[in-house]
């Protein structure tokens, strides 16, 4: 089955999705308000009627063998919760991929500072329904990641990759991965370790060292930053405008005075 939710998308996908529901039994159209990725996704899950469940984002392409070489590997192994792949970056053409995502591990540790997993990756509706569905509270990404450290924490299963490009990303300069990267990252990481401290206490040697090795980035950036000739450039330009700042500030608290 596929069923396409419509989030308040302002596109013609109301037109397209109903004519794939007259057109095939298989198609299921649910439409509701924009309530974020989260909501959207456990929508759908909601109306499912199948045992397994795929996400896949409206501008994303899968390869047509996907579901024949990931779904008898999870259903074949009841020690796994989730199965995924390599991702193919694409711009226009998924023929012309110009990165290749390959990710690492198999187990719980390995997503605890890195989200390993695409939000495209096959699991079970049991699992789905073990955690509560995705974190509606996450508007602003990573709902993914927390939602996968959330099914192998409560399951205490393990996920597996398929090394092999069966998954194709869009890269956009507007895409909410790229908004959520720039703008909501630390925000973000901070609420999920927040969410799951057990996790992170247990590993608490690699947290430490993690924090302050990114703690030593952010200042070998800012002393890289205050030592170029841009910088210091600018700061001999912008020091007339100081002192003329200084004294108009001066003269105001005098007649204010």
């Amino acid at each position: 089955e596929c069923i396409i939710v419509n989030d308040g998308s302002p596109d013609d996908t109301v037109i397209i999705a109903q004519y794939w529901v007259k057109t095939d039994v298989r198609f299921k159209y649910v439409e509701r308000e924009n309530g974020g990725l989260s909501r959207a996704r456990n929508t759908g899950i909601r109306f499912s009627e199948g045992t397994l469940i795929l996400p896949l984002d409206a501008d994303d392409i899968l390869h047509k063998d996907y579901l024949s070489i990931l779904v008898p590997v999870l259903i074949q192994n009841d020690n796994l919760a989730i199965v995924s792949c390599n991702t193919g970056f694409f711009t226009t053409n998924p023929n012309e991929v110009y990165f290749k995502l390959q990710p690492k591990g198999s187990e719980i540790k390995n997503l605890l500072y890195q989200n390993q997993l695409i939000a495209t990756s096959l699991f079970k509706k049991t699992s789905w329904e073990c955690v509560g569905g995705y974190d509606e509270s996450m508007k602003s990404g990573f709902e993914d990641w927390e939602f996968w450290l959330r099914v192998l924490k409560v399951e205490r299963k393990t996920y597996q990759i398929i090394p092999e490009i069966l998954f194709y990303y869009r890269k956009s300069e507007e895409s909410m991965l790229m908004d959520t990267v720039a703008n909501y990252q630390e925000v973000i990481k901070k609420y999920i370790i927040q969410k799951h401290p057990e996790l992170y206490i247990e590993d608490f040697h690699n947290f430490t060292s993690v924090q302050f090795y990114h703690l030593k980035t952010a200042r070998d950036a800012e002393k890289a930053i205050k030592n170029s000739m841009e910088f210091k450039l600018g700061r001999v330009l912008l020091k007339p405008f100081k002192m003329l700042a200084s004294i108009v500030g001066k003269n105001k608290f005098s007649n204010d005075a």
